[in-house]
């Protein structure tokens, strides 16, 4: 029959060792889940808050290409957006100046709340890409 010897050199791990690594170990682990849970969160309120920006930069081309400056005072609508909805409202003065009209259009979800917001300037009084008054015929003259 063989018999092992022990040698004195090789020893395996205590369990108070083990205890400590697996202590230490967890910890690790539960910090990690918590950072991949405030990594979550983040992330989602970073796509609202991109979407948000989306609905006043979309208000804002509307502003800037309609023919008509828009009327002075506040104003307000709704919007649906990436399946969200959103409810946008802008405000337009005349700048010191009086030659620019400054929009301030602000958006937020209706139900997270993320807001967004955006300053525009447009020329004030003048209608762009008014047509031209048509001349009369050369016959009628």
């Amino acid at each position: 029959m063989k018999r092992f010897r022990i040698i004195s050199g090789e020893r395996g791990f205590t369990l108070i060792e083990m205890l400590v690594a697996l202590s230490v170990f967890s910890i690790a682990a539960l910090a990690l889940i918590r950072l991949q849970g405030y990594t979550t969160r983040n992330a989602a309120e970073l796509e609202l808050r991109v979407v948000a920006q989306s609905v006043v930069r979309n208000r804002a081309v509307e502003i800037l290409t309609d023919p008509r400056p828009p009327s002075l005072g506040e104003s307000s609508g709704e919007e649906e957006n990436s399946g969200l909805s959103w409810t946008w409202t802008q405000s337009a003065k005349l700048t010191e100046e009086g030659t620019f009209v400054q929009v301030d259009i602000t958006a937020q979800e209706k139900i997270t709340g993320a807001p967004a917001a955006l300053t525009i300037l447009r020329p004030a009084g003048i209608l762009l890409d008014a047509p031209e008054p048509a001349s009369a015929p050369e016959n009628e003259r």
